[in-house]
Parts: structure tokens; C-alpha cells; sequence
């Protein structure tokens, strides 16, 4: 299912799709603040999101063989709600 899968769903519970956008582009913007400001979000039934910051690692070019240090990487992490592992 993509974002407008979505919107077309929810216009049909709406008075436009317009409206409909203006709902579902709000809902993943404050989703996405709530992220980055390091909350969690966590919706019944469903599961939660939150931020994962990796750790600086070494690693290896492969072209040239030399070691260089993986810098830290932002994540977002999904965990589901045991009502969709056990469905």
C-alpha cells in the first residue's frame, strides 16, 4: 500500500480527497517530529517507531583494501505489536 493508496481509502471517509491528502501528510509529519525530536511513537495493534542511531564502525573499502571508519547513520526502527506477529 503506498501514501496514496492511503488517501484514497480515507476519502472515502471525508468530504474530499483534498482533504484527505491534507490528513494523511499531517499524520506522517507529526509521526516523523515526534522521531526526530528522539520520542517514541507508538500506535495500539500496530506497533511502534523510534530513532536508532548506529555506532562509528571500521570497515573496509573494497576497491583499495584500506580500513576507514564508518561515520554514525540515523534509523528508524519498527517493532510490531504482538497482535501482528500472532496473526
Amino acid at each position: 500500500m503506498t501514501k496514496n493508496d492511503l488517501i484514497e481509502k480515507i476519502s472515502l471517509l471525508m468530504p474530499s480527497k483534498k482533504e484527505a491528502a491534507i490528513v494523511v501528510n499531517k499524520l506522517f509529519e507529526e509521526m516523523l517530529n515526534a522521531i526526530i525530536n528522539g520520542e517514541k511513537v507508538v500506535i495500539t495493534g500496530f506497533g511502534s517507531f523510534n530513532l536508532l542511531v548506529t555506532q562509528t564502525k571500521k570497515g573496509r573499502n573494497p576497491k583499495t583494501g584500506e580500513s576507514i571508519l564508518i561515520e554514525p547513520k540515523k534509523k528508524i526502527k519498527f517493532k510490531q505489536s504482538k497482535e501482528i506477529f500472532n496473526a
